[in-house]
């Protein structure tokens, strides 16, 4: 090897193990100074109130200041582009919902600032929020056969109300047109409050609603539940089965929300930062707030959290593509 080369080479090791070995100490030293969570909805949503719920357990835990920046617009495109291209130290993350994660990306990937695979890194899930069919009083609906029975005996007469198109209650409403084998219309509002007061009043026969806004409606016998979104039982409306266990083989949909970090940002910073969302989210003070809003804690591994990313994409990939949902 030739001097000259030679002094090269071991110049550019050195300099690459000298610039390993400080990523390896600023890991080590993590977290050294305040963490900023950026929240990509207005003060005052579901995920804001989730990480504010954390925010005493994570600052305790991990010994630095936690600053909550709500950066709201473009379906979450905004904020979590903006994590997307934050330094990867760990100072910089993301509460992301299921729709920039996983659905953003099908309806309108031109509009997408990022990769949400590619240029994040998984923290770990917050929390899952169920949606619940119901049906009017007005119907006479009161299972699941009888939605069904009704679609195809009167498609025209038949539609679901959801909370707006792209949202999650939309694709949990395609999802059982799909699963069910049927036609019916789907009726977009502007949020879950005006499509509860219609389905209430009878001038549509049936909604997808989050559980919050319907919870007290179907305990008065106002509204119907026919049956939850989410694989399982929910412990908010214990009595009502799962439309999996109904006849729409392998249904589940729910409205999510977890962490982000930008890609590249050390493993050990990963680890370091998933221990203490793990740890506040079994906060018992921390759960109950949580709850509160309709939502179960989810926590899980960075490792579990990017499988279902990826899973969950491909599913709404899937539907989307066959169904040809618009977001407008």
């Amino acid at each position: 090897m030739f001097p000259s080369f030679r002094r090269a080479f071991v110049g550019a090791v050195a300099v690459a193990l000298s610039l390993s070995s400080f990523a390896i100490d600023a890991a080590n030293a993590y977290p050294d100074q305040p963490i900023k969570i950026i929240v990509t909805f207005p003060p005052g949503g579901s995920a804001d109130i989730v990480i504010r719920a954390l925010q005493p357990v994570l600052s305790e835990t991990l010994g630095q200041t936690i600053i909550i920046e709500n950066k709201s617009g473009a379906g979450g495109n905004i904020g979590i582009g903006a994590v997307a291209k934050a330094a990867p130290d760990g100072y910089t993350l993301g509460v992301a919902a299921a729709g920039v994660l996983t659905v953003n990306p099908h309806l309108n990937p031109a509009a997408m600032p990022f990769d949400p695979i590619k240029d994040l890194a998984p923290v770990t899930m917050l929390a899952e929020i169920p949606f619940v069919l119901v049906a009017s009083q007005q119907s006479g609906i009161s299972s699941i056969a009888d939605v069904i029975a009704k679609a195809k005996a009167e498609p025209q007469g038949m539609s679901i109300g959801h909370g707006g198109n792209g949202t999650a209650m939309h694709l949990t409403s395609a999802l059982f047109n799909q699963k069910a084998g049927t036609g019916i219309q789907l009726i977009a509002y502007r949020g879950t409050a005006p499509a509860s007061v219609d389905v209430l009043a009878g001038h549509i026969p049936l909604a997808v609603l989050d559980i919050p806004a319907s919870k007290q409606l179907i305990n008065d016998g106002k509204l119907k539940a026919l049956g939850v979104s989410a694989a399982k039982r929910v412990v908010f409306l214990p009595d009502v089965s799962p439309l999996a266990e109904q006849g729409l083989s392998e249904f589940e949909s729910v409205g999510w929300f977890g962490v982000v970090a930008p890609a590249g940002t050390p493993p050990e910073i990963i680890s370091t930062l998933n221990a203490a969302f793990v740890k506040a989210l079994g906060d018992p003070a921390a759960i109950e707030k949580i709850r509160i809003l309709g939502a179960e804690p989810a926590p899980t591994s960075p490792e579990d959290f990017a499988k279902f990313i990826q899973s969950e994409s491909a599913k709404w990939g899937k539907l989307i593509a066959e169904t040809g949902i618009k977001s407008e």
